[in-house]
């Protein structure tokens, strides 16, 4: 499998950042890292190697990047405030540089599917749902999608457009419902076993459903926990028989 490791420095989080490129052709999946992980976290548990087969069959190239969830909301050092400014230095370098850095390494028009688990499923949907016009979908695995979650009470503008349940029930943009609607890859996934919250799943398909966007929700049984062995079983399920 072909593996590269890149990195720069970047201006909007003015520090440098890593990330790792598997494949060679395909379709682009942009992995976000669980809670505070790194672009390697998902090498580390595996997940690379059970999505080898579709990375050298050409069906898909993955990037996955690092997180600044220990610099924004997993950090109770800061103030809230700064958390959430720095939640938004993320999404634009995200947009402004992530995406660019898959464009140049992927053929022409080739769709990023955003994809993560836990934290990085809240991260990975709200980065579509804020910018269709970037992403094609996501693969959201064991999330919450209400950002309240994670931010001890807190709540300013910049939570609220980070919060898919709190925006997505206002949302009028016709342009961005109208991409939202067009994806037929909206793809919620969630177990039922320990630690897993799928009402959190239902929550985000019913408010989608209610804005007429069709969304994929696949609640998978008991036995499947809020872990690795759940993912690395969710993930190339749905890229294998919905891609």
């Amino acid at each position: 499998m072909k593996r590269e490791i890149h990195n720069w420095f970047s201006p909007r989080l003015n520090k440098n950042m890593e990330i790792a490129m598997y494949g060679h052709f395909g379709f682009s999946l942009l992995l976000l890292p669980t809670a505070a992980a790194d672009y390697l976290e998902y090498e580390r548990f595996q997940l690379i190697s059970v999505l080898e087969p579709l990375i050298n069959s050409g069906k898909v190239k993955v990037f996955s990047i690092n997180s600044i969830n220990s610099e924004a909301w997993l950090n109770n050092r800061m103030h809230p405030r700064h958390k959430a400014i720095r939640h938004q230095q993320f999404n634009a370098y995200v947009e402004n540089e992530v995406v660019p850095f898959i464009k140049m390494h992927s053929s022409d028009n080739t769709p990023i599917i955003t994809s993560g688990a836990s934290l990085g499923a809240l991260h990975a949907a709200n980065m579509f749902f804020r910018r269709p016009d970037l992403f094609a979908g996501t693969i959201a695995m064991s999330g919450l999608y209400d950002l309240t979650s994670y931010t001890k009470g807190y709540f300013d503008e910049d939570v609220y457009f980070n919060s898919p349940c709190h925006y997505l029930p206002n949302l009028t943009d016709h342009n961005v419902l109208e991409r939202l609607r067009a994806s037929g890859h909206i793809h919620i996934m969630t177990g039922s076993g320990d630690y897993e919250d799928p009402e959190g799943s239902r929550r985000l398909a019913g408010i989608l459903a209610g804005k007429g966007i069709g969304c994929d929700l696949d609640i998978w049984g008991g036995d499947m926990r809020h872990d690795w062995p759940t993912w690395r079983a969710m993930l190339p399920y749905v890229l294998d028989k919905k891609f």
